[in-house]
């Protein structure tokens, strides 16, 4: 019995230390980029970069329209590139704003080490950037699933026009907990990205967009979150939406021309699309 312990306790010390040292593997997905190469979209960009203090590099698109109404800041998820994650500028730009998204470390022609924090101070100092060009009451920060909390983080720092959360998690942690349960993930975790936390911060309007049968990011996690801000939030569910498939659906279209066009926040407003 003494030995089955023993092998049963360096086992689970392994599980641990593989998940503690593997994890970006496990949560991240990126796409990585040569720095030569061009990126074709059909709409007017430039490509941006920015040297952060520790020698790392941000790389970034601008996509820019006549007469703007200001900018969304998109920050995406954690798959591929922005190479692929460009095509969303349509949603966008066909309503009268500019465009702008980044790739984080490791992604496409991003380089450096990335840590939440980093990231976070990546995120910042581009918004800080964007400041000089528009002035934060055209502003938009739109964060979808991983970015959703970075979103967040960065509104509740700032005063932006309004945060967008699109598949949005409670926070990194909650959510890994579903899959990792028998991990001591309070102390393994690097990322616990703290949305429900930043999100109590945040005093500009929000709307938070969530298919109910999302698997990867349980419904219940936009739920949770407009609870936490009820005063200044609005949720809007997509009946029948997933996590990657609710610009599929012609009322997430409808509902994000509202949002864009200054659609009024309610105490508690919950909108619901068949």
């Amino acid at each position: 019995m003494y030995v089955l312990l023993v092998n049963i306790g360096i086992a689970y010390a392994g599980a641990c230390a593989l998940f503690y040292f593997l994890q970006d593997y496990f949560f991240f997905r990126p796409e990585i980029l040569p720095k030569q190469f061009e990126y074709r979209y059909p709409f007017p960009f430039d490509e941006v970069n920015f040297e952060m203090e520790d020698g790392g590099q941000i790389n970034g698109i601008h996509f820019k329209v006549p007469n703007s109404r200001g900018v969304v800041f998109y920050l995406k998820g954690n798959s591929r590139s922005i190479k692929g994650w460009g095509k969303f500028a349509r949603d966008f730009v066909s309503k009268g704003y500019d465009f702008f998204m980044i790739d984080y470390r490791g992604f496409g022609k991003s380089s450096g080490r990335r840590t939440e924090p980093t990231i976070y101070n990546d995120a910042q100092t581009v918004y800080k950037w964007l400041s000089t060009v528009y002035p934060e009451s055209e502003i938009i920060l739109y964060g979808r699933s991983i970015g959703s909390g970075i979103a967040a983080r960065i509104a509740s720092w700032n005063k932006p026009k309004m945060l967008i959360l699109d598949s949005p998690y409670y926070s990194f942690l909650h959510n890994i907990r579903r899959y990792g349960f028998w991990l001591p993930l309070k102390y393994l975790l690097r990322y616990q990205i703290r949305t429900d936390q930043f999100i109590r911060k945040v005093t500009c309007p929000i709307f938070i967009i969530h298919g109910n049968r999302d698997r990867l990011i349980p419904y219940s996690h936009g739920k949770r979150l407009h609870q936490a801000a009820q005063d200044r939030s609005t949720l809007i569910t997509i009946e029948g939406g997933g996590h990657n498939n609710l610009p599929d659906f012609p009322q997430y279209h409808e509902y994000l021309y509202d949002i864009l066009n200054d659609m009024p926040i309610g105490a508690a407003q919950e909108l619901q699309v068949a």
